[in-house]
């Protein structure tokens, strides 16, 4: 579905200010922390989104030269302002217009999911790798293993029992297979060191924050406009959520897949 890789609009806005403390930050400052203890000078992030992984290179590794790619120009667009230190481009993953071995470092937060060939983009990254380069990525566990999108998978049935949309179970957490994973990375090129299962704790402002940053800031948003006022389907799955996580500020438990690989 085209829909599953769109980002457009104030979808960009809504995504960095909801979902970014609730899913990502986390794992982009374990992210960081890994890519500064390989020093590398020249670094490529792709699918870098609205930056928060980029922002977080950024002040680990200050002398490196970062590239920040995404295929979608809106968060592009949206990101290359409010993320300095960092040149930004729109870029395929799958094909990418740079030179064989110009990158010390390739890493990749939450992308390779939406990557419709996986090994494609597993095999430029090689190209583009430097000798002795690494690449560095992370993808979601199985949805029910993380608090967050694992309420909001029941919110969704409860209110759209009969036709509940799949995109967050299919997509960004349907690439959760180690063996699957690993053989993906091996048909690339590349020399799979280590897959290790990571669980960390990410912090959401509420309940409705969260409904609004899954229902509005992600390609979850078509598959609710085709069922029904997307409004009235995000209130109803804030109240869902609300009743699941409770008042305030929340937090939960998230669970991804760290992968270090490098030149076969």
């Amino acid at each position: 579905m085209a829909g599953d890789v769109t980002w457009s609009g104030s979808m960009p806005e809504i995504y960095d200010r909801e979902l970014g403390p609730a899913l990502f930050a986390p794992y982009a400052e374990d992210l960081a922390r890994r890519a500064a203890a390989l020093a590398p000078q020249r670094i490529l992030e792709l699918a870098a989104g609205t930056g928060i992984a980029t922002a977080a290179l950024v002040r680990a590794l200050p002398a490196a030269s970062i590239l920040a790619t995404d295929l979608n120009e809106a968060m592009v667009s949206w990101a290359a302002p409010r993320i300095h230190g960092a040149t930004w481009e729109t870029a395929d993953a799958l094909s990418l217009d740079l030179p064989d071995a110009s990158f010390d470092l390739v890493v990749c937060q939450f992308g390779v999911m939406f990557f419709p060939d996986k090994a494609m983009a597993f095999r430029e990254a090689a190209r583009v790798l430097a000798p002795k380069g690494t690449v560095l990525f992370t993808v979601w566990d199985t949805v029910e293993t993380s608090g967050f999108p694992a309420a909001l998978g029941a919110s969704l049935a409860a209110v759209l029992p009969d036709d509940p949309p799949t995109f967050v179970v299919r997509v960004p957490h349907g690439y959760a297979d180690p063996d699957q994973i690993a053989a993906d990375v091996a048909s690339g090129g590349l020399q799979v060191l280590t897959v290790e299962r990571l669980v960390l704790r990410g912090s959401a402002r509420s309940a409705r924050g969260l409904a609004e940053g899954f229902c509005l800031g992600t390609p979850l948003r078509f598959a609710l406009e085709e069922r029904g006022s997307l409004k009235a389907l995000t209130d109803a799955i804030a109240e869902q959520l609300l009743s699941r996580l409770g008042t305030g500020q929340l937090e939960g438990d998230l669970a991804a897949f760290v992968v270090t690989a490098t030149a076969a």
